[in-house]
């Protein structure tokens, strides 16, 4: 997991410079506002994968895939955006009790 921070860092570094005309709070606004359209993506992808769409588009899971990716990559680095020292930290707290029902299921 040390890989994916690293990269995240690395990831925000050049999106924090790309935003650097704007205010900390507004771009801490922003990148959570992103999360939401990458999965909206997602959404739209799986739409059209089930023929749900009325634009025509023919969809596949890898496009789902790749859009839950975007909107995970989103999420991490606004987690970054928001705590660049403790990100790594708070999401390893959070998951590990966001997930507790389901080691504790897999263990029973």
């Amino acid at each position: 997991m040390d890989t994916l921070w690293d990269d995240i860092e690395k990831l925000s570094a050049v999106c924090r410079a790309a935003g650097a005309h704007l205010p900390d709070e507004e771009l801490k606004s922003l990148q959570v506002g992103k999360v939401a359209e990458e999965a909206v993506e997602a959404m739209h992808a799986l739409h059209g994968l089930k023929g749900l769409t009325t634009c025509g588009d023919a969809h596949a899971w890898p496009e789902v895939q790749n859009d839950l990716v975007g909107a995970v990559i989103a999420a991490l680095l606004a987690m970054h955006y928001i705590d660049p020292t403790g990100a790594r930290a708070t999401f390893e707290e959070i998951f590990h009790r966001r997930t507790r029902r389901g080691r504790e299921a897999a263990a029973a």
